[in-house]
């Protein structure tokens, strides 16, 4: 356990995982979810960390290899790509506006995509989520989980 007088030194910092954006001093949820978009895992990182920072975090969790990944435009990486295509995953990410050469994706597909930004919007009923109260990462991935388990007792069906 780290007792920290000061508010500034770096390992409180990083206990809090916040980081300037532009939406202010925030950070950002990563999450990883199957094909109905039912949350599978979380990451947490600082406001200003780019998107696919999470990737390596969140890639090697899933028990069985997905066929496809739908992400934003910030995911768009070579890296991520190459490192799909070896793992023989469908790279199903919109290329960002400054790419020299345009790359297509399954426009159809990425319509899927729409599921998890329900999802998030569902977990941020829960105002704890939405607003992040708390200061530290780990209280605040507390609350992720406690609303993911509200959010995943609608596919639980009673026998």
């Amino acid at each position: 356990m780290h007792n920290c007088v000061c508010h500034g030194c770096r390992e409180h910092r990083d206990d809090r995982a916040l980081g300037r954006s532009r939406g202010g001093f925030t950070s950002k949820l990563h999450c990883l979810a199957d094909a109905l978009g039912r949350p599978l895992a979380f990451h947490l990182t600082v406001g200003e960390a780019a998107d696919c920072k999470a990737y390596d975090a969140l890639i090697s969790l899933p028990e069985r290899t997905p066929d496809a990944l739908l992400a934003d435009k910030g995911y768009d990486a070579d890296a991520i790509r190459a490192d799909l295509a070896e793992r023989k995953i469908e790279a199903v990410i919109p290329g960002k506006s400054n790419r020299r050469v345009k790359i297509e994706h399954d426009r159809a597909l990425y319509k899927q995509r729409n599921h998890i930004e329900r999802m998030f919007g569902q977990l941020k009923i829960n105002r704890a989520v939405a607003t992040r109260y708390d200061q530290l990462a780990n209280s605040f991935l507390g609350m992720v989980h406690l609303a993911t388990a509200r959010y995943w007792l609608k596919f639980v069906h009673a026998a």
